[in-house]
């Protein structure tokens, strides 16, 4: 692919975006915004998604290989015994 044709793929993304969201009735410095608003938005949630989502698998692998495994006996019954 050469670069005029990616250059038109690019802005023929671009264009289909304006439309898909409405964006194109908007004044040019409003669009600013509202995509600052979005590229802002957009970032938190993979930074949170990268932050937060490794700690709730572990959680939750940690917790289904407890129920997989059983429950172990009280530590009352094991002392108990002796």
């Amino acid at each position: 692919m050469d670069m005029k044709s990616m250059r038109e793929y690019v802005c023929w993304l671009y264009y289909q975006y304006l439309l898909i969201t409405g964006i194109y009735v908007l004044e040019p410095w409003e669009q600013s915004i509202f995509n600052t608003v979005l590229c802002t938005m957009v970032a938190m949630v993979i930074y949170t998604s990268y932050v937060f989502v490794p700690i709730h698998v572990r959680l939750a692998l940690e917790f289904f290989s407890e129920l997989v495994r059983g429950q172990p006996e009280s530590t009352v019954a094991l002392m108990n015994s002796r």
